[in-house]
This record gives structure tokens, C-alpha cells and sequence, in this order.
């Protein structure tokens, strides 16, 4: 399970506060050089985690500026896009000559390699996006015209990029690590389709693989419960159910079809796993979201060709043949 760090100024004296701001801004954001305008009554909070190879992190802080001069840029060894998702309280974000104001529920990105400057003049609660720059490859794109740009979480692609980072915030503590890998991917696709589409070069086709990776993601968080089903992926998805088949029409299988195939093969994955030689057959299909025993047989037999007890038995060399895991 993911683990979020805390760091609050509330846990020192206040003429300690901003030092104790700055070390972990420093620390977890990339370096900074922060000051609060000479306000003495500075506070602030930052909540922060990983997925796979992003960082995330929350801060609620009061208002403050921050810098990142060329000579922090000279001491830096990754370089990274950094995606800023306003919640709370107004921005400025400067690079290269542009700024742009964000608001909430609006974005933006930057780039770590070149100096840049973020004004919070009022206190603000924002979401901090971290991608290591070689996780994204520019594929033709130019990156830097698109840096500081604003982004709206409410349409687009870029409504999927806002929604993603900020459900799997939420849901990072219990977040276990191939899922997280999985999130960080869906992450960084949805962060360059949205540059994509700024660039002129979004279609319906790229907002419809941004879909099909939502449904993946909530699917793979939810393969446990025996309640999920199509409308309740439509609801959580904020889409009918015709989007959503749509974004499958160009697959081999239906959604359905996709999700019990989806449990079946962890079923059959823990079947063979000696750290669960103890647990039966029936609490690994429920753990996985089959309620019927029978039909977890029935399904189980036709997609490896045995039933659970036998495939359990087999030599575990004998799996990779009989399964399409993907």
C-alpha cells in the first residue's frame, strides 16, 4: 500500500515556519526558494505520496511565493513536467516569458529544466503533479509552447486528466503498488493527450483511449466488489452507457466480457500463489467479485479448460499454456 507523508508548520513555533515550509518544499517538489511576502503569520500543510514513478502531493498554504532560479537548476540531476491542478484561491504561473492565472478547476504545466516562478497571492489549496520528463516523449510534439498554458478540468481530455489525478489522490493510502504503476501510466497518457489536443492534434480517437483507460483504471479498483457493473462505471465515470461502449467497440471482447476476464485471471494468478495455498477456492472468487460459486466453475472451466481445484493442482509451469494473462 502507498504511503502519504505529512508535513505541517503547525508543529513549530511560527518564526520557524517558513524554513520548516521551505526544506520540505525543497525536498518534495524539487528545489525552490519560497517566501511568504513577509507575512509572520505564514501556515501551511503538504500532503504527498507516489504511484509507480509520479509524485503527488496536496498543499493548503497560506499565501507565498516560489522561485527556481537557473542556479537550482544547474544543482537538479531529473528533470521533470510538473502539472499543477488549482483547487482553492488564484495563481500566477511565469516561464518563459508567459503567465497565466489559473483559478479553480483549472491546470497548467511546467518545466523543471527552465526557470520559472509561481505567485500564490492569497492562500491557496493545489494538487502537485510530478512526471519525470523521460516518461513522456515529446513524439513529434513540441513541449515548450505548450508549457504554461491553461488547462480546464471540466472538458475535454483534459476534464479525464483532472478527475484521474485528483480520484487518485483520494484513494493513494490504499492503493496497492501494481495498481499505482498502473494509475501512473494512465496519468502520464492523459496528461500528453491533453497536450495533444491543445496542439491541434487531439481527435475523437485519443479522447476515446483517455475513456478506455478511465474504465480500465476503475475496473482494476473495483474487480473486488460483486456489485460492479456498466451503470455503476457510467456513473462514476460521469458518462452514458453508450460512451462507454463505444470506447470498447474496437476491442476483441465486450465490457462485460472484459471484466469477467479481468477476474478470472487473478483468480487463476492466486490459485497459484503458495502465500495463499491456505485460503479455499470460494474465498479467492469472492475476494475477486464472483457471488456464485457455480458460476465462477462454470466460467473458470471454459477460460483454462479446468476446473479450479485441478488447475490449482497442476505443475505451476503448466499455467502460461492455459491462460491468456495479460
Amino acid at each position: 500500500m502507498a504511503d502519504l507523508n505529512v508535513v505541517s508548520t503547525q508543529t513549530v513555533a511560527p518564526r520557524d515556519r517558513l524554513h520548516l515550509w521551505g526544506d520540505a518544499v525543497w525536498r518534495l517538489i524539487g528545489g525552490l526558494q519560497s517566501d511568504a511576502f513577509g507575512d509572520e503569520a505564514f501556515n501551511g500543510r503538504i500532503v504527498s505520496g507516489q504511484a509507480g514513478c509520479l509524485s503527488l502531493c496536496q498543499l493548503d498554504v497560506s499565501r507565498h511565493r516560489v522561485v527556481r532560479t537557473p542556479s537550482l537548476i544547474r544543482g537538479s540531476d531529473r528533470a521533470f513536467l510538473k502539472v499543477v491542478a488549482q483547487l482553492k484561491g488564484r495563481a500566477c504561473f511565469e516561464q518563459n516569458g508567459r503567465h497565466v492565472w489559473l483559478s479553480p478547476g483549472e491546470w497548467s504545466v511546467y518545466d523543471t529544466t527552465q526557470s520559472y516562478s509561481v505567485a500564490n497571492p492569497d492562500s491557496v489549496q493545489q494538487m502537485v503533479l510530478m512526471i519525470p520528463k523521460e516518461q513522456m516523449p515529446e513524439r513529434g510534439l513540441r513541449l515548450d509552447h505548450l508549457m504554461v498554458q491553461r488547462f480546464s478540468g471540466s472538458s475535454g481530455v483534459s476534464r479525464l486528466a483532472w478527475s484521474t489525478l485528483l480520484s487518485a489522490f483520494d484513494e493513494l493510502p490504499g492503493m496497492a503498488a501494481p495498481v499505482a504503476e498502473g494509475v501512473a501510466d494512465t496519468l502520464t497518457q492523459l496528461v500528453h493527450l491533453s497536450l495533444l489536443e491543445r496542439n491541434g492534434s487531439g481527435t475523437a480517437l485519443t479522447q476515446r483511449e483517455a475513456l478506455k483507460d478511465r474504465i480500465r483504471h476503475y475496473i482494476g479498483r473495483h474487480l473486488g466488489d460483486p456489485g460492479l457493473s456498466i451503470d455503476r462505471i457510467a456513473q462514476a465515470l460521469n458518462c452514458s452507457r453508450r460512451h462507454l461502449y463505444n470506447a470498447f467497440g474496437g476491442e476483441h471482447e465486450t465490457l462485460a466480457a472484459y471484466i469477467q476476464r479481468e477476474r478470472l485471471e487473478n483468480c487463476a494468478r492466486d490459485l497459484r500463489r503458495p502465500a495463499l495455498a491456505a485460503r479455499s477456492i470460494t474465498e479467492i472468487a469472492l475476494s475477486w467479485g464472483f457471488n456464485n460459486t457455480a458460476h465462477f466453475s462454470r466460467a473458470f472451466r471454459a477460460h483454462t479448460g479446468f476446473s479450479p481445484s485441478a488447475f490449482r493442482q497442476r505443475p505451476a509451469h503448466a499455467a502460461p499454456a492455459l491462460l491468456s494473462i495479460n
